[in-house]
C-alpha cells in the first residue's frame, strides 16, 4: 500500500502537468478549431527559458517561472498574428503553420542553449514528507498546488471576465461573436497566449523532474494531446481529468511494465477513444474547417 500511494501521488504530480499541457492545447481548440502543434515546443522553450533564469542567473524559482510564461506568451501572440490572415481561409495551411513554428522553435532552442540538453536543481530543498509511512516528495506537492492555482485562475478568468466571456462567445459561434461587436481576432490571440503561457508553466515545472532537452517537447506533448482527447478536446475540466488519468496510468505502468510503459498509456488510451471518440467529456468546440 505504501508503494501503492507513492506511486499514486507521483502520477498525479505528472499528471497535473500533463493537464497544463492539455489546457492549453483545449483552450486555442476550442477558440479557433485548431490543433496547435507548435504547442509541445513552446512548452520546451519554457523549460530552457525558466532553467535558464534559475540556475544561470541564480532568479528565484518563481521569477523565473513568470519570466519564461512572459517570454512564451510573446512567442504564442507571434504565432497567431502570423497565422491570422489564413483563419477560415486554408485550415490545412494554419495546421502546417503550426509544425513549421514547432520546428523552428527546436532549431532556435538548439541554436541558443545546444544540443545536449541540462538536468534542472529542485527549488525545494525540504525533505520528503512521511505520512503514515508513505514518503512524499515535497516538490510533488508543491506542482500540485501550482496546478491547481493555475485552473481556479483559468476558470475564474473564463467565468468570471468580460474577455473570458467573449472567448467562450466565440468558441460557440464566432459568426455570431463577430455580429455584436466582439473582436474574434483578439480573442484567438488571447487563447493562444494563455495556451502558451500555460505550456511554459508546464515546462518550467516539469524541468527538475525530467531531462530538459530540445526533443522533450514530443514527449511531455503527446501526453498532454492524449489527455486533451481523452478528457474531450475544447474541454477544460475535461482537460484536467485526462491529464491527470494519464499521468497515473503512467506512473503506475512505469512500474509494472517498465520499458513499455508508455505503450501499455496508449493502448489503453486508444482503447477508450475507440469507446468513446469524442473523448470522456464530450467536444465542445464547433469545427471551422
Amino acid at each position: 500500500m505504501q508503494a501503492f500511494f507513492q506511486t499514486l501521488v507521483g502520477g498525479l504530480s505528472l499528471g497535473a502537468i500533463y493537464a497544463l499541457v492539455a489546457m492549453g492545447f483545449s483552450l486555442v481548440y476550442r477558440t479557433m478549431g485548431l490543433v496547435n502543434f507548435a504547442h509541445a515546443d513552446v512548452l520546451m522553450i519554457g523549460a530552457y527559458a525558466a532553467s535558464t533564469f534559475y540556475m544561470s542567473t541564480k532568479l528565484p524559482f518563481a521569477v523565473a517561472m513568470a519570466l519564461s510564461i512572459v517570454i512564451t506568451g510573446i512567442i504564442g501572440l507571434f504565432i497567431e498574428r502570423v497565422l491570422r490572415p489564413l483563419e477560415n481561409k486554408d485550415f490545412t495551411l494554419m495546421l502546417i503553420g503550426t509544425i513549421g513554428f514547432g520546428m523552428v522553435l527546436q532549431a532556435v532552442a538548439i541554436l541558443i542553449w545546444g544540443a545536449t540538453g541540462r538536468a534542472v536543481a529542485s527549488p525545494v530543498t525540504a525533505a520528503p514528507l512521511d505520512v503514515l509511512g508513505v514518503r512524499i516528495r515535497t516538490y510533488d506537492l508543491v506542482v500540485l498546488l501550482i496546478a491547481a492555482v493555475a485552473v481556479v485562475l483559468l476558470v475564474g478568468f473564463l467565468s468570471r471576465t468580460k474577455r473570458g466571456a467573449a472567448m467562450q462567445a466565440v468558441a460557440m459561434d464566432h459568426e455570431a461573436a463577430t455580429a455584436v461587436g466582439i473582436h474574434v481576432g483578439r480573442s484567438n490571440a488571447i487563447a493562444f497566449a494563455i495556451g502558451a503561457g500555460l505550456a511554459a508553466l508546464a515546462g518550467g515545472l516539469v524541468g527538475p523532474l525530467l531531462y530538459v532537452n530540445p526533443t522533450m517537447g514530443g514527449t511531455i506533448g503527446i501526453k498532454g494531446f492524449a489527455a486533451a482527447m481523452l478528457g474531450g478536446c475544447g474541454n477544460i475540466p475535461g482537460a484536467i481529468v485526462g491529464g491527470l488519468a494519464i499521468g497515473v496510468l503512467d506512473s503506475f505502468a512505469a512500474g509494472h511494465f517498465q520499458g513499455y510503459s508508455e505503450l501499455m498509456v496508449f493502448l489503453l488510451f486508444t482503447v477508450i477513444i475507440m469507446i468513446r471518440p469524442t473523448g470522456l467529456f464530450g467536444e465542445m468546440t464547433v469545427s471551422r474547417a
